[in-house]
């Protein structure tokens, strides 16, 4: 098995999605499931296209674009059979958004409720929906221990059942403040 890396230097530590490519890139559903698959491992068009059960054209196409809009990379090539097998993989692990794209919060929202699953019968339900009032410097050190935790690689790598999603949103809430209650 003869495996040549790419050419290309080493992954950044995170890609800041900043243009509307990139964000078209992976706003389509096809396109997250397949760069969701890629962070697990490259992998080929066929692997793609098997594990999807699409057709090569079509995840081809996909990639491609994803390429182009530089979100994931070549990352090798393998040559089998007189032909030469082409290994993808995201240009980096942690994706961030620009803090100032106007897009972001419908992008993000679109991505997890695109890759959500409909509740089946006895499954347990994880589903919660909680507003939390935090102060400023609360919601940072939430940030924080969150990025922490998606880097401890605590994800299902293996075959231990279906894996679950987690969608946290931290936003500034327009809830209003009620006064102090009157000492009665």
């Amino acid at each position: 098995m003869d495996v040549h890396q790419s050419p290309e230097d080493a992954p950044p530590e995170q890609l800041t999605l900043r243009s509307p490519a990139q964000f078209k890139a992976l706003g389509h559903p096809l396109r997250h499931r397949v760069f969701n698959m890629l962070r697990q491992r490259p992998a080929t068009l066929a692997q793609l296209t098997s594990a999807l059960g699409s057709t090569k054209g079509t995840v081809g196409y996909h990639v491609q674009v994803m390429l182009e809009a530089g979100v994931v990379r070549l990352a090798s090539t393998r040559h089998v059979r007189g032909g030469t097998e082409r290994y993808y993989e995201p240009v980096s692990g942690a994706v961030r958004h620009d803090p100032d794209a106007e897009a972001r919060t419908t992008f993000l929202v679109e991505a997890a409720l695109a890759e959500m699953l409909p509740h089946r019968p006895g499954d347990e339900d994880f589903a919660l929906l909680r507003h939390i009032r935090l102060t400023p410097a609360a919601a940072q050190e939430l940030a924080r221990q969150m990025e922490r935790f998606a880097t401890n690689e605590l994800v299902a790598n293996g075959d231990d059942g279906d894996p679950h999603g987690l969608l946290v949103c931290l936003y500034r809430a327009d809830i209003p403040t009620l006064p102090p209650a009157d000492p009665a």
